[in-house]
């Protein structure tokens, strides 16, 4: 048969069938184009050597002047910084209390420790530390050293009661025995670190509760912190590090105190002036040097407005009283119910409310913020949606994908019904988008099925040849190289003990194990499909990288006699770096194409096809 050379169509295209994605590709995962031609994505390998606790939503990497290189990482449970490849705790303090304000009860028998503190506002899964405790009993097991430690709350039974599961240092269950009487003496002091949030999106009402846009957004009903899903923002204020729990206070961390010194919120710094008690977002603007809060609470108040935008003096922590002297100041903006989230970009931050998207400028004393509404009718789908590429913003609302380059643009999108029709409309609180500048990307990330409450998928963007593409993979922040070399990535995992941080773009493996990928075409017909195509052999094309001497793949041909059958298998070819040509059999109306590589060590990049392919008859 005469060879026939088969040109896809770049970018895949879910916005139909099969048969309506005809002469492109239609199914992909772990696959970016590339000059228009599909590649297997590089790999990734732990870049932290232990694990960390919580869920990691928000990374954000800086360096000192002494060029030392920190990474801010912000999870459910914990605050981190990372210098080197470990996490180290810096997780804020709420309150302390005073020697003996905390004592102990133990039952023989049991490894439950039961604590009590008058009013002690812990929730459960909150972290506490104690110290200065004693032996509840001379022989017990119930030791001053398995009470003084850090410990998890494991239930609350009242406000000034909880209890914990005793431990010895290296985190085995300790059961108290008969000796166990005492009450850990009168001495014992109790460190309580910020409350710890939800790993996942908890329907209720009022502020955070409900996805952006429901009816609830307005009803003025205050949803406590470890009520809602742990989001944290964060940014360097010089060499240091301003972080923020979302509808939660604000905390400073000074690098040069040390990585065993804790952040502490900001209304504690030295000539602290009305700084904010909360809000929903903070990030420092770069030229003029205010740090800026989104959803704060009002001057002088400690009620949160979601609209408010307040900012400190130039170059100041402290300062955020308003004076003649000082540029701190506030605006609230004018439209919509709540600020979703905030993006700096060029000469200018973009802020995203539930309706509205408004433009904040740095023009100087006297108004020294100026705020101008973009767009009426556009909005984020998540608080982390958009991110800032080469001077333009790319953002998903609920219904499509956007950029911003002055002007507000919709973004033609071939796998846009695909992306909203398969999202956990319930979680889309975690969605989030990333840059993988290497490679002219825009990801997004987010929840598909329903059932599924954390991510598992991504759609990619190629922002110089306008491409799509779609995959699976569970990440729950992202950072693009920059301080850091290669890009970074956090894991998602159930298990709250788990998550790593992954350096992506390291070889071709998943941290070792093999990383399979596919992509996968459209139905394939001669002429308008009433007579058969007959394909008796293939000559791939293909670049294999990395270590090819046993890198092969797998391509499957598929086919059909009518649109809406279900595709069978008709061939099968094993594909190496020295297959020159495979012959195979195959026959049908319609028929499919699909490349697979489930192998550890190489990556490759798809060619042209050439079929030894003819027309047959009708039947």
């Amino acid at each position: 048969m005469p060879l026939q050379k088969i040109q896809f169509a770049p970018g895949v295209v879910k916005e139909g069938t099969e048969y309506t994605a005809d002469s492109g590709w239609f199914d992909s995962d772990k696959i970016r184009f590339r000059k228009g031609r599909p590649e297997k994505i590089g790999g990734w390998t732990k870049y932290t050597e232990t694990s960390f606790l919580g869920v990691c939503r928000s990374v954000h990497a800086w360096a000192s002047l002494a060029a030392v290189k920190f990474i801010g990482l912000g999870t459910t449970l914990k605050f981190y910084v990372v210098e080197g490849v470990k996490p180290n705790d810096i997780t804020p303090i709420r309150a302390t209390t005073s020697a003996g304000d905390v004592t102990f009860s133990a039952t023989s028998g049991f490894s439950t420790v039961t604590v009590t503190d008058t009013n002690h506002g812990a929730a459960k899964n909150d972290f506490v530390t104690f110290s200065d405790a004693v032996s509840l009993g001379g022989s017990g097991n119930i030791t001053a050293a398995v009470l003084n430690q850090e410990y998890q709350v494991a239930a609350i039974s009242t406000a000034n009661v909880y209890t914990i599961t005793a431990k010895d240092t290296s985190g085995n269950t300790v059961t108290a025995n008969g000796n166990d009487t005492g009450n850990g003496g009168s001495a014992v002091v109790g460190a309580y670190q910020i409350t710890t949030g939800l790993n996942t999106y908890v329907s209720a009402s009022g502020w955070g509760a409900d996805p952006w846009g429901d009816d609830s957004w307005g009803s003025g009903s205050a949803l406590g912190v470890a009520g809602q899903l742990r989001l944290y923002s964060q940014d360097n204020f010089g060499e240091d590090l301003v972080f923020n729990v979302r509808n939660g206070g604000i905390f400073y961390w000074d690098q040069s105190s040390g990585l065993d010194v804790r952040g502490v919120n900001i209304t504690s710094l030295g000539g602290a002036s009305n700084c904010p008690t909360v809000a929903g977002q903070v990030l420092v603007s770069d030229n003029d040097q205010h740090i800026i809060a989104f959803g704060a609470n009002t001057l002088g108040s400690a009620v949160q407005d979601p609209l408010l935008v307040r900012w400190s003096d130039q170059e100041s922590a402290a300062d955020w009283t308003p004076t003649a002297t000082n540029t701190s100041g506030g605006v609230r903006v004018n439209s919509g119910s709540v600020i979703v989230g905030a993006v700096q970009t060029r000469q200018e931050i973009l802020i995203w409310t539930d309706t509205s998207l408004h433009s904040m400028r740095f023009v100087g004393a006297p108004f020294v913020f100026q705020f101008t509404l973009v767009s009426a009718d556009v909005s984020m789908i998540s608080p982390n949606s958009a991110v800032n590429a080469r001077g333009n913003v790319f953002f998903m609302d609920k219904t499509g994908f956007y950029v911003y380059n002055g002007a507000v643009q919709k973004l033609p999108c071939s796998v846009q019904d695909y992306v909203f029709s398969g999202m956990n409309m319930t979680q889309t609180f975690k969605v989030f988008a990333a840059e993988n500048n290497a490679f002219s990307e825009i990801i997004w990330f987010y929840p598909a099925g329903e059932g599924i409450p954390d991510i598992t998928n991504y759609v990619i963007y190629n922002y110089e040849e306008n491409l799509w593409s779609v995959g699976t993979l569970a990440r729950g922040a992202w950072l693009d190289s920059g301080v850091l070399d290669k890009p970074l990535a956090s894991s998602v995992t159930t298990d709250t003990d788990a998550n790593y941080l992954y350096s992506h773009e390291v070889g071709y493996d998943d941290d070792g194990s093999a990383l399979t990928a596919y992509i996968e075409s459209g139905d394939l017909e001669i002429g308008d499909g009433e007579r058969f195509t007959m394909i008796n052999r293939v000559v791939p094309d293909f670049n294999f990288s990395g270590e090819t001497g046993d890198a092969s793949i797998a391509m499957t041909i598929k086919g059909s006699n009518f649109p809406l059958e279900t595709a069978s298998t008709l061939a099968t070819a094993t594909i190496t770096s020295s297959t020159t040509q495979s012959n195979i059999r195959a026959r049908a109306r319609h028929t499919i194409l699909r490349v697979e590589s489930s192998g550890t060590g190489f990556g490759w990049r798809l060619g042209g096809f050439r079929f030894g392919m003819r027309q047959d008859g009708k039947r």
